[in-house]
């Protein structure tokens, strides 16, 4: 197995057809085996902690407290979806036995999911581990019975270097074939990437420009490829009079803190605030983040593309700032905290609903649930969208606006963190991402693989999962029964 990190588009040829040739043995792979494999890869990162999070705040500055946690979400992840594996379910197995008897007489149907082949995975810059070189889309691709190739981000190249090292090593000792794992770096080698035949899917976090490029590339390929991109959201809180009533000082610090967090870098960051007119809230929130310095950026452009944003927003005459708002230091980001009205979004929704990527919020008043309505209706999709209600408050209506928005609804609350588990769900409509599936969770595993039925097939050329007597010990569904192994 190899690690490339050279920059050219050789290296690409190299791992692609590595990746190739390790597919089938991948795929033929027990999940049991796969799921040792990524233990494999846990344990050797939590082995390296230390040095793997001095490199990061080198390189990221931000901070070993938040790297050191993020470094145990990584490898908490990767040992869930090896919780995912020995579980089955995820191979979606259903057997029909072949009825002559029925109207049109039946066959034998085998059903199961397949891994998809070699996946290209697109580094984030704002989390250097957990969506990056082995991070929840690597993951998932590995647990799928899939090869990765890994596109190093160029805000962290050196720990992404090191962290395909361990990974790689901790593959080959475990036993993965050669090509299993990957590492390439340089932007055209992440076009290369997406456009080689041998790619079959690419997992992408990044930026809506970034994203769109490469899901055009992927979808006009001669043979187009699924593109699970995560490209960008505004996640909007909508606040009841209610709840503001109950507690809006601490509505207002929540907010603050969580706009704050990471100098607002994260793709849950509440971008947009929907209260009723006249609270007050805008100044509360302004007040409550007030005390918070303005911390580095990840990376000059990002600094570059907030400065740029917030004065887009500053410089509109019906927006009002109230905090921050200036350029601050050189790669910096400054806390700001903007206000406008209802009218005035939908006046110029294309400039106002724009997602700002960094500690930054926009307030917004609305005069009447008409108004509300009507702003939500004009928010793109996203990956959250947050209710804050006083208890027994009716907003049946209000959750049905929602849910069309985003692929998380909150209740109280703020959407900065995402829990790794099962029942999570980290997508949403356009331009939030570009598939209906998500990045994090044990369902992630579902982007790699595709559905395929054996026909009257005889049991030696099935995979094992498929065997009438399930060697495998698998959940499964036998003539629209369910069966649980004992």
């Amino acid at each position: 197995m190899t690690t490339n990190t050279s920059s050219t588009t050789t290296t690409v040829d190299e791992a692609a057809s590595l990746a190739a040739t390790a597919a089938p043995r991948l795929a033929a792979s027990s999940p049991s085996t796969r799921a040792a494999w990524l233990e494999a890869v846990a344990d050797a990162l939590d082995g390296r902690v230390t040095e793997l999070v001095a490199l990061a705040d080198e390189e990221s500055h931000l901070g070993t407290a938040r790297l050191t946690g993020e470094v145990a979400r990584t490898t908490g992840q990767l040992r869930l979806f090896a919780t995912v594996l020995r579980d089955g379910a995820f191979l979606e197995v259903v057997v029909d036995h072949a009825d002559a008897a029925a109207t049109p007489p039946k066959p034998e149907l085998r059903r199961m999911l397949r891994p998809t082949g070699p996946v290209a995975v697109f580094s984030a810059s704002n989390f250097p581990f957990a969506f990056s070189v082995a991070g929840g889309d690597t993951a998932s691709a590995l647990a799928a019975g899939c090869p990765v190739i890994v596109k190093a981000h160029s805000a962290h190249p050196r720990l992404s270097r090191l962290t395909a090292e361990i990974v790689t090593e901790a593959l080959r000792d475990a036993g993965a074939p050669e090509g299993t794992f990957a590492l390439v770096e340089g932007r055209e080698q992440g076009t290369a990437l997406v456009r080689h035949p041998a790619i079959t899917a690419v997992g992408f976090t990044g930026s809506l420009a970034g994203g769109r490029a490469l899901f055009d590339l992927a979808s006009q390929r001669p043979a187009p490829i699924p593109f699970y991109g995560e490209l960008g959201s505004t996640n909007p809180v909508v606040i009841t009079a209610a709840a503001l009533a109950d507690g809006a000082a601490a509505l207002a610090r929540g907010l603050a803190a969580s706009i704050t967090l990471g100098v607002g870098q994260f793709c849950t960051n509440p971008g947009l605030v929907l209260v009723p007119a006249g609270s007050g809230f805008a100044e509360l929130v302004a007040a409550a983040a007030s005390g918070t310095a303005a911390g580095r950026m990840l990376t000059p452009g990002i600094a570059d593309a907030y400065a740029s944003g917030t004065a887009r927003a500053t410089a509109h005459p019906g927006v009002r700032t109230l905090l921050g708002g200036d350029a601050g230091a050189p790669e910096s980001g400054v806390p700001t905290v903007l206000a406008t009205t209802a009218a005035t979004v939908l006046e110029d929704p294309e400039v106002l609903l724009e997602e700002i990527f960094g500690p930054a919020t926009l307030v917004i008043e609305y005069a009447d649930e008409t108004e509300l309505h009507a702003v939500l209706a004009a928010v793109g999709g996203a990956l959250t969208a947050t209710v804050h209600a006083a208890p027994g408050e009716d907003v049946a209506e209000l959750v049905s606006r929602l849910e069309p928005l985003a692929g998380r609804v909150l209740f109280g609350g703020w959407p900065t963190g995402v829990a790794v588990g099962w029942a999570q769900h980290h997508g949403g409509p356009w331009p939030a991402t570009t598939s209906l599936h998500t990045s994090v969770g044990a369902t992630a595993v579902r982007r790699f693989q595709r559905p395929i039925v054996y026909q009257d097939a005889p049991e030696r050329v099935l995979p094992e999962a498929l065997h009438e007597s399930n060697p495998l010990r698998l959940p499964r569904r036998v003539d629209g029964e369910l069966e649980l192994p004992a």
